[in-house]
């Protein structure tokens, strides 16, 4: 079965980084597209970042210039850089690997980011 084990989350003051891995089994993340999400209690799952099969990667307006999105194929891994880390940033971070296209039906357990001000 996929599963994706995210690590890295912990809390920080604003104007911090922080890097979020995604360590995968039974899917590569080379030849699929994968993504970061972020779920804040009572309020929508929100995309964050993705990376296509083709390494396109796609980035929410609020993030952009601040996070990058990256993967290690020789250690089937994605990585979310996270800089200059704002309060309103704190939320659970999701990892979600896709079977087609960018259709994001495995999803991991999270990993809480708390950015302090």
């Amino acid at each position: 079965a996929v599963q994706l084990v995210e690590s890295g989350g912990g809390s920080v003051q604003a104007g911090g980084s922080l890097r979020l891995s995604c360590a995968a089994s039974e899917v590569t993340v080379s030849t699929n597209c994968m993504g970061w999400f972020r779920q804040v209690p009572g309020k929508g799952r929100e995309a964050v970042a993705r990376i296509t099969t083709y390494g396109v990667t796609l980035y929410a307006d609020s993030v952009k210039g601040r996070f990058t999105i990256s993967r290690d194929n020789a250690k089937n891994t994605l990585f979310l850089q996270m800089d200059s880390l704002k309060p309103e940033d704190t939320a659970v971070y999701l990892c979600a690997a896709s079977s087609f296209s960018c259709s994001f039906n495995y999803w991991g357990q999270g990993t809480q980011v708390t950015v302090s001000s």
